[in-house]
């Protein structure tokens, strides 16, 4: 009777009220069973999404490092480069200043013996500061001898033999 009276006023959907809770029983387990797996799912979800993150941000850092590297890499070769460059520059420069100097020393040693005479002191000291490679180092003839200053050899007056003898005679033991 009660199955009549469900039927005739609420339709076709409740012909068997036992039918539909079981229904909905297994709609509703189904449905717990759902939400523990997902409750259960969950925790492994966001520690793979933080793995991801971290992985996301090691690789960001590397890309960093590897471009900061990079930059670095280029001033150095820059600055190498340069380096170069100047040492070229220098030994350019060197190079000229000596072919200068021997180009002026040979000048002076063509010259007659009148007109040496007739120099002034200030360009026997650029003689004497040509700069000479010792040991690797360059250091000026003056500091090699000790003696600062040019010698002037059209100064030396030879000696004859006679002039020899006596002057060794007149020193003493």
């Amino acid at each position: 009777m009660e199955s009549r009276y469900l039927q005739k006023f609420l339709g076709q959907c409740l012909i068997d009220p036992i039918e539909y809770l079981a229904f909905w029983l297994y709609k509703y387990k189904k449905n717990m069973v759902a939400e523990k797996m997902q409750q259960m799912e969950l925790p492994q979800l966001q520690g793979e999404q933080g793995l991801a993150r971290m992985e996301e941000e090691m690789s960001k850092q590397l890309k960093e490092e590897e471009l900061l590297f990079q930059q670095q890499q280029l001033e150095l070769e820059m600055q190498e480069k340069e380096r170069q460059r100047l040492e070229e520059l220098e030994k350019q420069k060197l190079e000229m200043e000596m072919q200068e100097r021997e180009k002026l020393f040979l000048e002076e040693l063509e010259e007659p013996e009148s007109s040496q005479e007739e120099h002034s002191g200030e360009e026997e000291e650029d003689v004497a500061e040509i700069p000479m490679e010792v040991d690797g180092f360059n250091k000026m003839l003056a500091e090699i001898s000790g003696k600062y200053g040019a010698p002037n050899l059209s100064r030396v007056k030879e000696l004859d033999g006679s002039t020899i003898s006596e002057a060794a005679s007149k020193m003493p033991p």
